[in-house]
């Protein structure tokens, strides 16, 4: 039986991956748990898997960062935003591996965190859907050459708005995503396309392909999930009607695999598979995202942080949807970028970076 330390267990992918071992108890048994607040959904996953350890986060994070090295075989972190770094190099460094649903490990620490990892042989198993696309069609040959990396984006809420509309839509507008059902944050990200941005700086990190070789497509109907091309000019692509399921259960049961409740894809009946382009000038966050990413050292880990505060002032209406990126432009043009060398450094990146913003953003 494998005992899993869940990390975020009452987000939207928490949630989900408690269900996973809920189906699975002759597998699986949750023996950490880590929410970040004690609410009445982390009591109750509390009384039902009775973890040896359970903790709340804005309550005890001493407490809470012990949970993600505490007699787990491997831990799933699934905790939202900059605070879930931690709880990764925590597990890291203990060893143990850990399955990655918290973009900001990587997007926040990216080489430092892969090279601690590398030093400790801890490994880092992708959940978002994404990149288990990517790691799965990998793992069918991994001697294998990769020239190009595609990873395919919904284009969110406004893929089909002309840009001059982006200034009026509301946090409501932003947060109906026509394919996937996720926390507000990710959403908002998905309609900027900041997310996209984030995984391909996700991708760089996990996948060692130059920034170069990574493109981003829109394939509105999300099934294809994300694609390998290989030297001789194949593609390998893993799908599946939009699910978070399989991702998950497969970074928990990895190597094997094991039934689902995802409807299969019918192939005697036809469904589109469209592809398009991505208006680069309609989606400024994600050339942001990108430009954060090759320049490396702190600037992925300001920018994070800025979008957090920008994305929160959005969500409650003190900004405009398009004021996102202004935010996110003016904190970039005043931050120094420094040597991701420490966890430490990259906390004070953290902080500095959400002052600015904020500062900006009472300004608008």
């Amino acid at each position: 039986m494998k005992k899993i330390a869940l990390i975020g267990s009452t987000g939207n992918i928490g949630r989900q991956a408690a269900e996973v071992v809920r189906r699975n108890p002759d597998r699986y048994k949750i023996v950490a748990l880590v929410s970040n607040s004690d609410s009445a959904e982390f009591k109750k996953q509390v009384a039902e898997f009775r973890p040896a350890l359970y903790a709340c986060a804005s309550v005890d994070k001493d407490k809470a960062l012990e949970a993600a090295c505490s007699g787990a075989d491997i831990v799933f972190n699934a905790a939202g935003g900059f605070a879930g770094l931690e709880y990764s190099l925590k597990a890291i460094r203990a060893g143990l591996p850990v399955a990655l649903a918290n973009k900001e490990t990587l997007v926040c620490g990216g080489d430092f965190v892969t090279a601690e990892a590398a030093r400790r042989g801890s490994e880092i198993i992708p959940v978002d859907s994404e990149h288990s696309a990517i790691w799965q069609c990998l793992h069918f040959d991994k001697s294998a050459k990769v020239s190009r990396l595609i990873i395919t984006a919904s284009g969110g809420a406004f893929r089909n708005y002309p840009p001059e509309m982006l200034d009026a839509v509301t946090p409501a507008q932003a947060l109906d995503h026509p394919t996937w059902k996720m926390g507000k944050k990710i959403t908002v990200d998905s309609a900027t396309l900041m997310n996209k941005g984030y995984e391909v700086i996700e991708a760089n990190s996990l996948f060692g392909v130059p920034y170069e070789n990574i493109e981003a497509v829109i394939q509105p109907q999300s099934i294809i999930h994300s694609l390998a091309e290989f030297a001789d000019g194949s593609c390998l692509a893993q799908m599946s009607y939009p699910t978070m399921e399989i991702p998950i259960q497969l970074a928990l049961s990895y190597p094997e695999r094991l039934k689902t409740t995802v409807k299969p894809l019918d192939f005697k009946n036809s469904f589109s598979l469209g592809f398009e382009p991505l208006e680069r000038g309609k989606y400024p966050c994600f050339d942001l995202a990108l430009q954060c990413g090759m320049l490396g050292g702190t600037a992925a880990c300001a920018l994070n942080a800025a979008d957090e505060e920008a994305v929160k002032a959005f969500l409650c209406g003190a900004i405009k949807f398009t004021d996102i990126y202004r935010v996110l432009d003016a904190v970039m043009q005043s931050t120094d970028v420094r040597k991701a060398e420490s966890f430490d450094r990259l906390a004070d990146c953290d902080r500095s970076a959400r002052q600015s913003a904020l500062k900006y953003i009472k300004r608008l």
